[in-house]
């Protein structure tokens, strides 16, 4: 076998997996409660009601064109009076079905959105979810315009196909009674039911064709569809990095990427026209030849008087009603193709979340397990850091930080400082040994680039609290402490803070949060790293006096930042993992600590 035709395999086995793995989460609507079960019921109802009408519409073809055939003026208004209520019938039908279908689609996109959120902001995975490899990129449009196609299509596509068949049995019956057997000429013998025969070879025809032109539909649309996610993260980057890209002068490069990344979506999109002209070509065809196929059928029957004009349009219109039903296929499969890719990009944000959601909970030369401690503030036992693949990133530390600490972490770039900040803080899986944090203690991380969410500057300021939750004096205090009282009279202004406020000023809004907060461990990542010299000793400071009992944890370069702290960590790299190979109190006279027992090679 090939290495092409082998991946090919392992290919289709990976999508009827991702295709399962939609259906197992996505079926668990009709497993939360009655609503769904009472949808379906409606929907079922409705569609066979709709049925009996579109099978009397058919009738009334008939008896409508026999009195005109017949010159019958009475029958003639007679028919047409009997069309009246057929018709209300059918469009209140119709609107009932929209509603039904749409009402279905919202609370199963309402329930499938509930259930994806949940996993995906729990725990900080939509955090970790970056440094994990897998088929996960752009989760946002998963979220938004994936997870709408997969649930919105599949609703239309069981109504369609319920229809179909319910259709086509009940309409072949009217093609093999009306149609009766045509002779064939010059023999005694005669084709029974060719009306049905003939509407069967006709969409085997038609059904063929589709299929066989359109085999690579769902590849090419699922490229398509990924190629316009990338250029829509791009985009988002974009205008998220809008302030840094401006200062440094690169909307020349951004461009640059963003047309290369453009030129992708165009060419996915030519390979998905030229497949989407194909199918039209076989739909539009048959779609010209199916109203006349049934006449020319019946012509010689007609013309015979072996048919009245009436069974003649009746058998057009059933004739027309089967080819719907059995070119269901043909109709919905650039569909189908756009939500079964759809469906897998869903499912493989689900795998992935899956593999996060094992990571949390089992035990193993892998995983991080976070514990509590009665005495000390933080204990990490035989910690080692490591990548989703293994690699090591920090390697078996052994640390022991009393209650009130306040101990400095040190080291090169690209030693690991932030990913075992990242750790501490619980967001980082990947690794071994224990982490044992102060029973009960609430823990504050303070990163490099403070996340202000949209709204108004109380809302960022007292964040991830509410509002509501926070006394008025209090949040002007902590903006007054921390050197943005400026900006107190601009409590209740709804705007996008996060580029109003400066660099320095959102480190500053932070330490406000924290005064805020006061929490009992602060794990500061470069924390001050936009500040001068003299605001970062005003906020230091200003945290030691609010705080004198909290314990805290910074990562930070600056030689300046050593007098805030009573210990110094220095972590070395090595190629095995970078170590914690240097422990010492910072007040004089400096003397090295026993509390750190980083194994060095």
């Amino acid at each position: 076998m090939s290495d092409q035709s082998a991946q090919e395999q392992v290919d289709q086995r990976t999508r009827r997996y991702l295709i399962a793995t939609f259906w197992e989460t996505a079926l668990g609507f009709w497993r939360s409660g009655s609503r769904a079960w009472l949808l379906t019921i409606a929907i079922v109802t409705i569609t066979v009601v709709n049925l009996i009408i579109q099978y009397r519409i058919n009738v009334w073809n008939r008896n409508f064109f026999d009195a005109l055939e017949s010159k019958q003026a009475g029958e003639v208004w007679k028919q047409t009076l009997i069309f009246l209520p057929l018709m209300v019938l059918n469009v209140s039908l119709a609107v009932g079905a929209i509603y039904t279908r749409m009402t279905t689609q919202q609370f199963w996109r309402r329930w499938l959105n509930a259930r994806v959120l949940d996993r995906w902001i729990a725990g900080g995975r939509y955090y970790q979810l970056s440094f994990l490899s897998g088929d996960h990129a752009n989760p946002e449009y998963r979220v938004s315009d994936d997870l709408r196609v997969s649930v919105d299509a599949p609703v239309d596509f069981a109504i369609g196909l319920l229809n179909a068949l319910l259709s086509a049995v009940t309409f072949i019956g009217v093609l093999w009674f009306i149609g009766g057997e045509m002779p064939i000429p010059g023999t005694r013998l005669s084709i029974p039911g060719f009306l049905v025969i003939a509407a069967f070879l006709y969409a085997v025809v038609a059904s063929g064709s589709m299929i066989a032109i359109g085999t690579r539909f769902v590849r090419v649309s699922e490229n398509k569809n990924q190629a316009e996610a990338e250029y829509r993260y791009g985009l988002t980057r974009l205008r998220e990095n809008g302030e840094s890209i401006a200062l440094l002068g690169g909307e020349t490069e951004e461009r640059v990427g963003l047309d290369k990344s453009f030129r992708t979506v165009l060419q996915r999109w030519r390979q998905y026209t030229l497949q989407f002209l194909r199918t039209t070509v076989v739909s539009q065809t048959s779609q010209t030849l199916v109203p006349i196929v049934p006449l020319v059928l019946c012509a010689p029957k007609y013309l015979a008087s072996e048919m009245s004009l009436g069974q003649v349009m009746q058998a057009a219109s059933a004739f027309v009603t089967v080819q719907i039903a059995f070119n269901w296929l043909v109709d919905n499969y650039p569909r189908l193709a756009d939500w079964a890719a759809s469906a897998r990009r869903v499912a493989s944000l689900l795998v992935s979340l899956e593999r996060l959601e094992r990571c949390d909970l089992e035990e193993g030369p892998r995983h991080i397990v976070v514990g509590e401690s009665e005495h000390a503030a933080l204990e990490l036992r035989d910690l080692s850091v490591t990548l989703d693949d293994g690699s090591v990133v920090v390697n078996e530390a052994v640390v022991l930080i009393e209650r009130g600490e306040r101990v400095l972490v040190e080291g090169e770039s690209g030693t690991g400082k932030s990913t075992l900040v990242r750790a501490i803080s619980g967001l980082w899986p990947w690794g071994s040994g224990e982490i044992l944090i102060q029973r009960g203690a609430r823990i504050f991380l303070m990163p490099q680039r403070p996340y202000v969410p949209i709204g108004t500057l109380r809302s960022a300021t007292t964040y991830p609290s509410s509002p509501e939750n926070v006394e008025d004096g209090v949040v002007r205090t902590a903006l007054e402490r921390v050197g943005l009282g400026y900006f107190v009279a601009r409590l209740d202004e709804d705007a996008h803070w996060e580029n109003t406020l400066s660099g320095g000023e959102k480190q500053r809004l932070a330490f406000a949060r924290l005064l805020i907060l006061r929490p009992d461990i602060v794990i500061m990542d470069e924390a001050t790293s936009a500040l001068d010299p003299s605001s970062q000793e005003h906020l230091m400071n200003g945290v030691i006096e609010e705080l004198p009992e909290a314990t805290v944890v910074s990562v930070g370069h600056r030689p300046e930042l050593e007098k805030f702290h009573d210990r110094r960590i220095l972590l070395e790299y090595h190629a095995d993992g970078a170590r914690l190979v240097r422990d010492e109190n910072l007040a004089w006279p400096r003397r090295p600590s026993a509390r750190v027992l980083s194994r060095v090679a």
